[in-house]
């Protein structure tokens, strides 16, 4: 059992915990009265706030809706006012672009071509709202006065600054190739940069806008007739400069330069060199014609539209294009009059033009291409027409080898190199500058048929103008062996004038040796054996054999020392008259034909000294010998009284006397 204290304790902690938590109770109790007090006042509260909201909104929204119908109402009025101030303005157009028109866009480009768009939105206004408007009228007319002012800024300003470009730079941009030490790409400049930007705006306003295309016209007839020019000052510097220093080429650049465009011709002496001159300006007048067409299409692509720029630029080059043509046309037809009067070196000026047409052509037809078929047809005609001039010169020269006629006024007297010679061989070494052009020209002609030349199946199946160059080297090898054939034949008739064979004799042997150096000395000689390898050993053994006949005509002199005929002689034994006789005889022989020889073969020529020493030293070995024995035999014969009458020459003396054989100055 629980003592009883310990249970009134219990009793009194039990209790005490039950009075904390009623008074806890009380508490909360009190606390959720007061909290519904607070609830109850709240709604009260946003009940009223309710009511009031409702109120205000009722009042507000008509308000707010009158004020938004006040503000639409004042957007439409804004909106009105702001349209009828356009469509005003519109009216005012023609006044007020009025100055700026008349005065025209001169210096204020981007002014007038606001004035421009002003006018052209009025027009395009009363064409659709107000079409019987007279205002439509009105700024119309300011429209087109405007398109013609425009018109007239795009032409001012092509006349004013379009010049002809100074030959000086032409020569320059010409020389700008692979061989210059130093590459530097010369830009030609045909208008200033903030002139073309003008030219350029107007342009394409135009084009836009002015739906016409006289512009373009206006365009390629200023910028042709400076292109021209352009080519006509370069001709006229090239003359002057030709003339006067034959420095062509400015001297800024000169020191870079190794040469000229193309290889000149040999420069020939006399009057000849006017043509050249004439050859070279023409040359450099093609090439520089190719360069400005290239600037002048590159110009033109910034300001004439895309689908009109190859029409236009085949109008633009024609007046200088046909002038080139013109002139070469002129070149051929002076060639072909040189070959009526069958100076053939004069048709000579044709090969290095062709040549030069030749390296020019492909640059030409890139540069032509888009344009008519007769503009990129006119070089290719061209060039057919001096092939076919050239090959028509080079069959005739070789012909008239051949005809040369035998007249005896036209002989050399001493027997020389005859003109004939000298000319052909000339001509011959002139054609190695273009071999190439030679050959095409006779492969253009006669397809290698006249020499009978098998051609290769490749080349065969190529065009006419393409012929390989190994093709063109053996058919102009061909055509030198013909005429040195024709030249031969002709010597060999031409020597039958003279009288005397001997004299005959030295004047094929004297053309023989002429042709044979003058092969050997150029690169004729390699040029010849592509066809003909035993050339050399030929021409020497026809030399030879003219040294052989030469030599016989001394045997009229050599026969008189001989033994033939004559009895055998004893010394010391008494002659009878008839043998001392023949003795004398023998010696006048000698004597009068050696006098007689060296007298008529002083006046004779062999130009060559290495075959006139041999000759002569030949010659003396063989006479001296024979008379040596000849004195010899008779030293001690007693044939005259007077000894000295028929002894007239010591062996020194004749061989003296042959020494002197080709002289005419001993």
């Amino acid at each position: 059992m629980i003592p009883t204290e310990d249970a009134s304790a219990r009793k009194r902690e039990i209790e005490e915990k039950l009075k904390q938590e009623q008074e806890t109770l009380a508490f909360i109790r009190e606390n959720l009265e007061k909290s519904d007090q607070l609830t109850k006042g709240m709604v009260s509260i946003l009940s009223s706030f309710e009511s009031r909201l409702m109120q205000l909104e009722n009042s507000i929204i008509p308000v707010h809706k009158q004020t938004e119908n006040l503000q639409r109402l004042q957007e439409n009025v804004d909106k009105t006012l702001s349209c009828m101030d356009h469509v005003i303005s519109y009216y005012h157009v023609a006044k007020d672009t009025d100055k700026i028109i008349r005065e025209g866009p001169t210096g204020r480009l981007d002014e007038y071509l606001a004035c421009i768009a002003k006018i052209q939105k009025a027009v395009e206004y009363f064409q659709d709202n107000n079409p019987d408007s007279p205002e439509l009228n009105l700024v119309k007319a300011r429209f087109e006065k405007g398109k013609e002012s425009l018109e007239a800024e795009f032409r001012g300003l092509l006349t004013r600054y379009s010049k002809p470009v100074p030959p000086i730079l032409i020569l320059d941009a010409i020389g700008v190739d692979e061989e210059l030490e130093v590459q530097e790409e010369v830009t030609l400049e045909h208008l200033p940069e903030a002139v073309l930007q003008d030219i350029i705006i107007i342009s394409g306003w135009l084009v836009e806008y002015g739906r016409n295309q006289d512009f373009m016209n206006v365009y390629f007839q200023i910028r042709s007739n400076q292109l021209d020019r352009s080519i006509k000052g370069l001709k006229e510097h090239f003359r002057k400069s030709s003339a006067s220093s034959g420095i062509l080429y400015s001297p800024a650049v000169q020191t870079k330069r190794k040469d000229t465009p193309t290889k000149k011709a040999p420069k020939r002496p006399g009057k000849d060199d006017v043509l050249d001159i004439e050859i070279d300006s023409y040359i450099h007048c093609i090439s520089a014609f190719v360069k400005l067409a290239q600037s002048e299409y590159a110009l033109l692509s910034e300001i004439i539209p895309e689908h009109h720029q190859k029409k236009t630029f085949d109008s633009l080059i024609q007046e200088a294009l046909d002038n080139l043509m013109l002139e070469g046309d002129n070149i051929v037809s002076a060639a072909r009059k040189a070959i009526l009067r069958h100076d053939y070196s004069a048709v000579l000026t044709i090969f290095p033009i062709l040549r030069h047409l030749k390296q020019t052509k492909p640059d030409f037809d890139t540069t032509l291409q888009g344009t008519a078929a007769s503009t990129k047809n006119k070089l290719p005609t061209l060039i057919t027409s001096m092939e076919t001039t050239g090959a028509k010169a080079l069959e005739e020269f070789a012909d008239s080898i051949k005809n040369d006629p035998d007249k005896e006024y036209n002989m050399p007297k001493d027997g020389t190199v005859h003109e004939l010679t000298s000319n052909a061989i000339l001509f011959l070494q002139q054609l190695l500058d273009f071999q190439e052009t030679a050959g095409a020209m006779l492969a253009s002609q006669v397809l290698g048929d006249t020499y009978n030349i098998p051609l290769d199946p490749r080349e065969t199946s190529s065009s006419a103008s393409s012929y390989s160059s190994e093709f063109s080297r053996r058919l102009l090898s061909t055509y030198i062996c013909k005429v040195l054939g024709n030249l031969q034949l002709n010597l060999l008739s031409k020597s039958k004038v003279y009288e005397d064979q001997a004299l005959s004799a030295i004047f094929l042997h004297n053309n023989y040796n002429y042709i044979l150096k003058s092969l050997e000395k150029s690169e004729l000689i390699q040029l010849v054996a592509v066809t003909n390898k035993k050339v050399e050993s030929s021409y020497r053994e026809l030399i030879q054999q003219q040294i052989q006949v030469y030599q016989r005509s001394w045997y009229k002199v050599t026969e008189h020392l001989t033994d033939r005929n004559m009895p055998a002689f004893q010394p010391g034994t008494k002659l009878k008259d008839k043998e001392r006789q023949a003795i004398k005889d023998k010696f006048k022989g000698f004597n009068d034909g050696l006098e007689e020889l060296c007298k008529i073969q002083k006046g004779w020529a062999i130009p060559d000294k290495e075959q006139r020493d041999f000759i002569r030293q030949a010659q003396r070995k063989v006479v001296s010998e024979a008379y040596k024995a000849f004195l010899q035999r008779y030293a001690n014969i007693s044939f005259t009284k007077n000894p000295e009458k028929y002894h007239k020459y010591r062996p020194d003396d004749v061989e003296d006397m042959i020494e002197r054989l080709f002289d005419t100055s001993a």
